[in-house]
């Protein structure tokens, strides 16, 4: 009797709750944050009232924590690994301003900013100069526009803090690596204290930046209000509250503006408040997050009642996220776990082929991605006209002479002169160019007087008679500029964008693919009992000095572009995944060097690879190595 199948589980089965598990821990550092602030704003006349959470203190704690809480579930529904990869800023905005997610950002820090400014003027004591209302003789109400001003400003900063939320792209996780260790110890980068202590000591940058962003945008607000806000916004509020209170039919807006000396600073309180809020929630969601793929010091698919198979799940996902944390944690098995990787190592029934092949291939093809990329980036475009791959229809064969293509009509005679021959040369230019000019001397005179003519008054006018230079020389400055940013193509980007690929591009997913490779590899000297790895040592060696060489000479030969008026040729994301890449050739090569040989390795793979690698040596000691034996 068969034995029972074991059923693999999917990997996100094992991430989706590790992630709800980050977000709940986020989330309580939103609420303590919104509860500290209910406290400030509470009414300490009464020593219980003024904390007690079944209070008002705690349902305006629970308002503000649902105002932090939409920019947590923002980030849950938006979040992605990976850089945006583009040539330029404009092409960046062009490829994503048009998505679903540019107006779901504006709409909930708007929506949070509202919600957080109700909150707060319901908070207010009645005599704070803040009442919606004002009564001046008995039932004479009327509308008080400094409350009015105050929600104006803070919903003004939920739109400016949408656009530097898109322009940031602080959607975007840094997810971590495994990066091969002098000592057995792990990383303490697991440990939620870790994390705890990163947010601790960020608070100081955090408080910098909301109290520059909370000067901004009360500049801003100035500006902004009297201009285009404040018409609308009197109006409304007179339409819903008439109804309600006694007020004037008059809609006029009153002459004097609500600047007061008291209302700015409790805006730029209230703005401090909030984006204190904002910026905390994001960098708790960032943080905790990206915590790396362990479970009480263990992989994340350790529980599973097949875990090579779980892993193996996320490693062939097509969903990026997914990829990234299953390769990461292949990355931490082959750095850490000596059981699992033995486990990789002897699992050699599965169905679609022995553990280590299917791991080995992953890694592979992930890392060959690169060379797709630059390849695809250096190819020429495809024609945009359709394909004619169908042959063309034989022609039949014709019996009796083709008509003649002769003028049947006698040619209208032609007058001679300037104009005749402008006109002429005109049209020849037009249907045949490149042909050459047939103007008469005359004409020729005429036109090159007219060029001499058009020369002089630009010159007159510009001090220059090269237009072309003029232009460029206009082009640069505008690069320049501070407005010229969004049009430079920076060689940063673009060698970003040839390598990594499009739309967005993870270092780390290649990184731990590198990582994983080479310490499966390295580890399995001691560990591989079947000997099974040895036989893809020198396949492994001889693509990672493939792709490292290529990688290297890729970033070298691509020319700077004429919009990059800076001219610098770094790549800090290229440049984490070639140097790992040479760490793990570089390990590669200690490891299985003396026995070159019965790996099938020649004299010059193992020079390209040292070579690849950055190991400086002479000849002899390559010769020695590739001598070795057992």
């Amino acid at each position: 009797m068969a034995g029972a199948t074991v059923r693999r589980s999917p990997y996100k089965d094992f991430l989706q709750p590790a992630l709800q598990r980050r977000f709940a821990t986020a989330s309580l550092f939103v609420l303590a944050i919104a509860y500290l602030q209910a406290l400030l704003l509470a009414n300490w006349s009464s020593l219980i009232w003024s904390w007690f959470p079944l209070g008002p203190t705690g349902v305006r704690a629970f308002s503000f924590f649902f105002c932090g809480i939409l920019i947590i579930v923002l980030r849950i529904s938006q979040y992605h690994p990976g850089v945006r990869t583009s040539d330029s800023g404009l092409h960046t905005f062009f490829r994503y301003a048009a998505n679903v997610e540019t107006p779901e950002t504006l709409l909930v820090y708007t929506l949070s900013a509202f919600l957080f400014s109700v909150t707060y003027l319901w908070s207010l004591p009645g005599k704070s100069g803040l009442e919606l209302i004002t009564y001046f003789t008995a039932d004479r109400a009327r509308l008080n526009e400094k409350p009015l001003f105050l929600l104006s400003h803070l919903v003004l900063l939920g739109v400016y803090q949408s656009v530097l939320h898109l322009f940031k792209d602080s959607d975007r996780l840094s997810l971590g690596v495994a990066r091969p260790q002098n000592g057995e110890g792990k990383l303490e980068e697991g440990d939620a204290s870790f994390q705890v202590r990163r947010f601790r000591d960020m608070l100081p940058a955090i408080l910098i930046s909301t109290i520059n962003q909370s000067i901004f945008g009360l500049l801003m607000s100035l500006v902004v209000y009297p201009l285009a806000v404040r018409g609308p916004i009197w109006k409304t509020a007179m339409v819903f509250l008439r109804p309600i209170y006694n007020l004037p039919r008059s809609n006029m807006v009153p002459s004097a503006l609500p600047f007061s000396v008291s209302a700015i600073l409790r805006c730029w309180l209230v703005s401090l408040m909030l984006l204190f809020a904002w910026t905390a929630a994001n960098t708790a969601f960032s943080l905790f997050l990206v915590k790396s793929p362990l479970k009480n010091g263990k992989p994340l698919t350790s529980d599973s009642k097949d875990p090579n198979g779980s892993l193996l799940n996320g490693l062939k996902n097509k969903k990026l996220s997914i990829k990234c944390f299953a390769m990461w944690e292949l990355a931490f098995i082959a750095r850490d776990f000596s059981e699992r990787r033995k486990a990789i190592y002897e699992d050699i029934d599965r169905k679609d082929g022995p553990m280590w092949s299917q791991v080995y291939k992953i890694c592979l093809d992930t890392l060959k991605n690169m060379e797709a990329s630059m390849d695809a980036y250096i190819a020429p475009p495809t024609p945009s006209g359709p394909a004619t791959t169908e042959a063309a229809p034989e022609q039949k064969v014709r019996t009796t002479d083709p008509p003649r293509d002769e003028a049947i009509f006698q040619p209208i005679p032609q007058k001679k002169g300037l104009r005749n021959q402008v006109e002429k040369a005109v049209n020849q230019a037009t249907l045949s160019p490149g042909q050459g000019s047939q103007l008469s001397p005359a004409a020729k005179k005429a036109v090159e007087s007219a060029k001499q003519h058009l020369i002089k008054i630009q010159k007159d006018a510009t001090g220059s008679d090269d237009t072309q230079g003029l232009i460029k020389d206009l082009a640069l400055k505008v690069l320049h500029s501070p407005a010229g940013w969004p049009f430079r193509q920076h060689y940063r980007r673009r060698l970003t964008s040839a390598v990594l690929g499009a739309p967005y591009g993870e270092p780390s997913l290649y990184i731990n693919a590198a990582c994983a490779l080479s310490g499966l590899a390295v580890h399995s000297l001691r560990e591989d009992k079947y000997g099974n790895v040895q036989r893809d040592v020198a396949a492994i060696i001889r693509a990672l000095t493939g792709v490292a060489k290529k990688l290297e000479g890729f970033g070298e030969g691509l020319p700077s572009h004429w919009t990059d008026v800076e001219g610098r040729r770094t790549c800090p994301e290229v440049d984490e995944v070639l140097g790992t890449l040479r760490d793990a050739l570089g390990r590669l090569v200690e490891a299985f060097g003396p026995y070159a040989r019965d790996l099938r390795l020649s004299l010059t793979d193992v020079r390209l690879a040292r070579e690849a690698a950055g190991m400086v040596g002479v000849e002899g000691e390559v010769v020695e190595i590739g001598r070795g034996g057992r």
